[in-house]
């Protein structure tokens, strides 16, 4: 079995940035990786695979989770969960489309109380 890839600590920086401002959302280490929690949902996480790329996993609404199935490689939806869906970390990532896509997730996993205290992005097409 291959090794996992290493996950950029500049990668885990940004994605913290942005969750872990949203009220009662932390970092947790995960089985592999790290991931973010609002209680005990899984808002996002950030994981090395053995092909050698980055990912993360969030939730999305169902009808962003069939775009997601046909935007192409960069944009998956996971082999778990009905709403769970994902991309990979690159060089070449929109970390503002990416921050929109983390609000949305969080607001998907978090109990209304704290959903509504967010300001959540307009809809959009990832």
């Amino acid at each position: 079995m291959s090794e996992r890839a290493p996950v950029p600590t500049d990668f885990v920086q940004r994605v913290a940035a942005v969750l872990e401002r949203l009220p009662d959302c932390r970092e947790h280490d995960a089985w592999t990786g790290v991931a973010w929690k609002v209680r005990d949902a899984t808002v996002g996480h950030v994981f090395g695979g053995e092909d050698g790329l980055v990912r993360i996993t969030f939730r999305a609404e169902p009808d962003e989770v069939q775009a997601f199935q046909h935007l192409g490689p960069q944009y998956f939806k996971a082999s778990w969960g009905s709403n769970a869906v994902g991309m990979v970390l690159d060089g070449h990532t929109d970390w503002e489309e990416l921050a929109e896509l983390l609000t949305d997730s969080y607001c998907i996993q978090a109990p209304q109380s704290l959903a509504a205290q967010v300001q959540r992005p307009a809809p959009h097409a990832p």
